[in-house]
């Protein structure tokens, strides 16, 4: 990043601390405060920030795929969103990272491009060079077993639901995952 973009994601990170200060919480009652998920990733069609057309065959190129489904909203995603910019650039070259915006629901969303520009600032100041997914209708469902973000879960190359999901941001947990998966 040049001097301008740190201070820039500096200046955005510190902001998050008043934002952190005047959150009010309505207390709500969850039919469950656990994470769950299906034993297999949904068949979708959806685009990425750049536009691109993805499908759920993404999980078909690597032999394990982490899915880190996070929020523009989300202070601990985007606290965690350099390391796995730098962690993506090493992994094995059998494994990927995914990201998957949880808060940006497809283009007929009123707030569409003014969320998905947020990501896309989020994602270029963390230097997070990893495909980042837009949910959608396809992925709605699936989505609502997670109960908070970020959660990051894990995909074989056969779109099956591998380990159990993390919820809380935990990079080096992340990583035991893949190194104990490989071995």
């Amino acid at each position: 990043m040049s001097e301008e973009e740190k201070k820039q994601y500096e200046e955005c990170r510190n902001y998050m601390t008043t934002v952190k200060e005047n959150l009010k919480f309505i207390p709500i009652e969850l039919e469950s405060n656990e994470t769950k998920l299906p034993t297999k990733m949904p068949s979708f069609t959806t685009k990425d920030l750049k536009g691109n057309k993805i499908t759920n065959s993404i999980f078909a190129e690597k032999d394990l795929t982490v899915v880190n489904v996070w929020g523009t909203f989300c202070g601990p995603c985007m606290d965690e969103m350099p390391e796995l910019g730098e962690w993506a650039k090493d992994l094995p070259e059998n494994v990927q990272i995914v990201g998957l915006v949880a808060d940006i629901d497809e283009e007929n969303d009123k707030e569409y491009q003014e969320k998905k520009e947020l990501a896309e600032k989020i994602v270029t100041k963390a230097n997070a060079d990893f495909v980042q997914l837009i949910g959608n209708k396809d992925l709605k469902g699936f989505l609502s077993g997670i109960v908070g973000v970020p959660t990051t879960f894990f995909v074989d190359k056969e779109g099956n639901i591998v380990g159990e999901p993390i919820v809380g941001a935990d990079v080096e947990g992340y990583k035991k995952f893949v190194e104990d998966y490989l071995k």
